[in-house]
């Protein structure tokens, strides 16, 4: 059974709402290049992790506006489209969900100005919800997306930068994954009227569950085939990305010096063989060991949220980003 049937929400629901964003908008034509391309994307799939959350998180609350709560999920899961495309062009990334990405289809200007379409719609869209009295609106719409570009900055300027440290690489991690799914459970919690105190718990829960997805997805790309990422493995090293298992490995004397040997026009043999010494030297279990802590983290938050029925929704997010791998 999918997550959102778990959770007993339609997918179809939620992405009409998310399309309903472009095509409603009166100043794109729904024929142009711009709209056909956002809605490409956000066609080709995806579990919608950020909408569900926004959902679980108003099942915490004793007044649930339906159509708040739909269109806030929607403009989560544009606002992570958005970060999509964004992510893709620094990435050098060629592929996103089995086709190609939005900067090799367009051009990078052109996939460009429609994330930043896509981040200012979004502020547009809920801009009716940021009254001083409902300043989650401006948290999803303005603070979370800062932030997003801020982690993006941070990943970008530190490429082969192989003396970034632990800290700096989970306060990156936090900015670009961790806050958005945090943000994502506290909106849908006050929008249905919920306490601060539970609003701030779902917070936290939620940025645990997006460290704990950021780390294993850093985990994946040295565990998973060529077929499964649909990239090369170890692509994030190859780009100049110092993830978490790097920074382990880094810690191993005799291996830090050969992946300190590795930049921009390195040879794909000499990476290869380095991306295999990682993968064997332990560091892809200290990894594990981080990602887990946080999930056992997140458990605590729902033993503290267990009064609510809806934390059995909690524990169906939790199960799910536990087991993503498998």
């Amino acid at each position: 059974m999918n997550i959102n049937e778990q959770l007993g929400i339609s997918l179809r629901m939620v992405d009409k709402e998310i399309e309903n964003i472009v095509k409603l908008d009166k100043d794109v034509p729904r024929s142009s290049e711009l709209a056909r391309s956002i809605l490409e994307l956000i066609r080709s799939g995806g579990k919608r992790i950020r909408p569900l959350m926004v959902i679980v998180g108003s099942r915490f609350g004793p007044s649930p506006d339906e159509r708040k709560i739909w269109r806030l999920a929607a403009a989560a899961e544009f606002i992570h489209a958005a970060s999509l495309i964004h992510d893709d062009i620094i990435d050098d990334s060629p592929v996103r969900r089995g086709d190609k990405a939005m900067h090799i289809k367009l051009g990078v200007n052109r996939a460009l100005h429609a994330a930043n379409y896509m981040s200012a719609r979004v502020i547009e869209l809920i801009s009716v919800y940021s009254a001083d009295r409902e300043r989650y609106a401006y948290d999803l719409s303005s603070l979370v997306t800062t932030q997003l570009c801020l982690g993006e900055y941070q990943q970008l300027s530190h490429l082969f930068d192989y003396e970034v440290t632990i800290e700096q690489y989970l306060e990156k991690s936090k900015n670009k994954t961790a806050q958005l799914m945090a943000a994502c459970l506290r909106i849908g919690a006050l929008s249905a009227g919920a306490d601060e105190e539970t609003a701030n718990l779902l917070y936290s829960f939620g940025e645990k569950l997006g460290m704990s997805f950021q780390i294993r997805d850093d985990i994946l790309d040295f565990t998973q085939s060529s077929e499964q990422l649909g990239k090369p493995v170890g692509s994030d090293l190859r780009s100049g990305q110092v993830t978490l298992p790097v920074l382990f490995a880094l810690q191993d004397e005799e291996l830090a010096s050969r992946i300190r040997a590795i930049g921009p026009h390195t040879p794909a043999e000499y990476t290869n063989e380095v991306i295999a010494a990682i993968q064997t030297c332990g560091a892809l279990q200290r990894t594990e060991a981080l990602s887990k802590r946080y999930l056992d983290e997140a458990q605590q938050i729902i033993d503290r949220l267990g009064g609510y029925p809806a934390h059995q929704d909690l524990q169906v997010l939790l199960s799910f980003f536990a087991g993503r791998d498998k």
